[in-house]
Order: C-alpha cells, then structure tokens, then sequence
C-alpha cells in the first residue's frame, strides 16, 4: 500500500504518475516541457527530496523525478516479489525512459543511492546522456583508505538488530531528517520525508538499500558496481555539475576528491555549511546554479524557452 500523500500536497504539489515494471507501480513526478532532466533519489528518500528543484525548473525543462520500488508513492514489495538489488533498480529506471520517450537530450541528477543507480542507467545509454548533475553520492567504490560509516555497517552486518531498528523503529528515515541537515528541518518537511515509511512492510527499501551496498566480490551488486567503476571515466567529456555538502559523514571530502580527480573539468561547488540533504541546506543557491549550468551547456543551438501556465 501506498500512504496518503494529501497532508503533503502543500509541499508536493505534483501531479502522480505511475509505471508498471514487472507488476510493480513505480511512482514517478513528469512536470513541464522541454529537455528532460531525470532526477533519482537515494535512500532513504524519496522525489519529495527533488521537490524545490522539479519547481523551480519545470518552466523550461521536463523534470522527471520517480520513486524507487519500496520508497515513496510506489509499491512496496515483500522481499520474495522483488529483488532489492541495484541490477533491478537500474532496470526499473531504463524502463521508465524508455516508456517515457525522453530522446536522446538526456540530463541526470543523482544524489546517494541515486548516483550508483542513476550513472550506470547513463552508461548504458550514454550516446543519449547530454549533462550530469551530481548530489553527495559517489558512481564508484569506496576510494583508498575510506570505510564505510560504522552506524552502516551495523545496519548491513547485523541482520537482527537492523531489523529492530530500521523495520521497526524506522531509525534510519527518522535519524536521517536530523542528521543529514545541517539547518533543522520544519516539522512539515520532516513528517514528509518519513511518511512513506509508516510500518514494518513500508520500510523494506531503507533496510534493504543499505543491504545491498557491495564491499567485496562475491557481493551481490559488487559486479555491477566495479563495471559502473570502471566505465565511469566515459562520462569524461560530458558536462558535469557537482553541488556538494561538505557536512556529510557518508559522502565526504574523500568522496567529493575521488569526483575531482575522475572529472578535473567538472563545475564543482562546496557548500561548508550543508550537510547529506545538500538540497534542504542550499537549495536556493543550487537552484541557480542548476539553472546557470543548463542554460550554459545547451543541447541544441537554441535554450530552452520558457513554458506558458506551469506555476
């Protein structure tokens, strides 16, 4: 089931879309005209984390911005109907461009889980993928000499705990709108990013994503995740924005370093005061920053014009 999305619809206020993938209802925002620029979240969010952005560019591009199975409006499956592993997400995001016609002007933002999942869909299609704007997430594995955080270690090793904590208590979503700001969150905002995770069954995918994440071979998705490594550099090339939260514990400066030394000709800007949801703490200056990159890396000869009655 999904959950009721009405006491959020003043900070939502989009119109729902959904697309079947292997019997599944992927829950996906389509708003405006124009260049299409495919937003993928992270965990544990959902698009409502794109919301200022879908606003604030839909008068001149087509912002595409869907919810992974198991997060946000989208169905949430039990671990028997469906996988939890990056393969599927990937999947599940190159059926609905492809359901959606998006063409071959291609731009991604990506910001945590949403990196890994959203750049190996772009290499993929890469003749397609025309910009690339990058959240605090990585499109690679842990640089050398980086571990992964203790509070998610606990969470992929110890199955038992993990599930009285994520599944039950919600701990991770909860934790996440405290610790991944740096500016406190309004309690509106908070209650939203939640939401959908309102029980044991609805929060399968915050446990699950942090499950997934490979360390070694033999790891489900760690195949998967050294080609995506391995390809990255074709992206080399391909104009890149980079908006980043220096306060980030998971994506930190060793990770933002690993970006710059693979893309020295990236546009990278740091904000010292923004935390993982670099969105909430700088989302007016990234906004206009986004605006200022799509506007200086045109995919054709002319920009994009403004689209009429879009508020």
């Amino acid at each position: 089931m999904t959950f009721d999305i009405a006491p959020h619809r003043h900070l939502y206020p989009f119109e729902s879309h959904w697309h079947e993938v292997g019997g599944k209802r992927m829950h996906y925002v389509d708003e405006g005209r124009g260049e299409p620029v495919v937003l993928v979240h992270g965990n544990p969010t959902w698009s409502f984390y794109f919301r200022n952005l879908i606003a604030g560019l839909r008068n001149r591009y087509r912002v595409v911005a869907p919810d992974h199975i198991g997060c946000g409006l989208s169905d949430k499956p039990s671990n028997a109907e469906y996988s939890y592993r990056l393969e599927q997400r990937v999947a599940d995001l190159q059926s609905l461009i492809d359901h959606l016609q998006l063409g071959d002007d291609l731009t991604f933002g990506v910001h945590d889980w949403g990196g890994m999942i959203g750049l190996t869909c772009a290499l993929r299609m890469l003749e397609r993928v025309q910009r690339v704007i990058v959240f605090n997430t990585a499109a690679f594995g842990l640089p050398s000499g980086k571990r992964l955080p203790l509070r998610l270690r606990i969470v992929r090793n110890i199955p038992p705990l993990a599930n009285v904590l994520v599944r039950g208590f919600n701990a991770f979503s909860e934790a996440a709108t405290r610790m991944a700001c740096v500016k406190p969150l309004p309690t509106d905002v908070r209650s939203a990013y939640v939401a959908p995770y309102d029980s044991w069954a609805n929060r399968i995918a915050t446990l699950r994503f942090v499950q997934d994440i490979p360390l070694r071979s033999g790891d489900p998705s760690y195949d998967l995740v050294r080609w995506t490594d391995e390809n990255l550099n074709r992206l080399d090339g391909v104009p890149m924005l980079i908006c980043w939260g220096d306060r980030d514990f998971v994506f930190d400066s060793h990770i933002l370093a690993e970006w710059k030394r693979r893309f020295p000709a990236a546009s990278v800007h740091a904000f010292a005061d923004a935390g993982h949801y670099v969105l909430e703490d700088a989302g007016d200056e990234i906004l206009a920053l986004v605006r200022e990159f799509l506007t200086q890396h045109p995919v054709s000869n002319r920009p994009a014009e403004p689209v009429e009655n879009v508020s």
